[in-house]
């Protein structure tokens, strides 16, 4: 059963974490996923190299989406397609997804669809993360 699980340190569950990507994170959005991406900030000593730190991803399904074992579904579904993307997130940044009511109706393919969608809009272009979404994509 462990195919659906990210390892502990690439899941977000600080308040504070979720917050700061829903709010100051590049936003996309789709027919049944939100995303939200912020970028690691550029803290570092000056002249010491930053120790490369993984993305970290959290998952927000309301009461909306629908019962407690639908939510569940739902979540597990972008849970799984999430850890095959992790390498594609840039060092460090924080990842909020979000299901929309329309999720609960949505068949695996057709979320993942979606997911792939919104990370190609808000992860930069020109990294090479961005570089890896685009040949998921295909």
């Amino acid at each position: 059963m462990g195919l659906t699980v990210l390892t502990a340190g690439n899941r977000l569950s600080d308040p504070e974490d979720f917050r700061a990507a829903s709010r100051r994170g590049r936003r996309a959005g789709s027919r049944s996923v939100v995303t939200h991406l912020l970028p690691p900030e550029g803290t570092q000593v000056v002249g010491v190299p930053a120790a490369p730190v993984m993305p970290r991803v959290g998952f927000v399904v309301s009461k909306a989406v629908g019962t407690a074992v639908v939510r569940n579904r739902v979540k597990r579904q972008l849970r799984h397609a999430m850890r095959e993307r992790i390498g594609s997130l840039p060092a460090g940044s924080l990842l909020v997804v979000r299901a929309q009511s329309v999720a609960a109706a949505s068949t695996y393919p057709e979320l993942v669809a979606d997911l792939d969608r919104c990370l190609q809009r808000v992860v930069p272009s020109g990294s090479a993360a961005g570089t890896a979404l685009d040949g998921l994509a295909r």
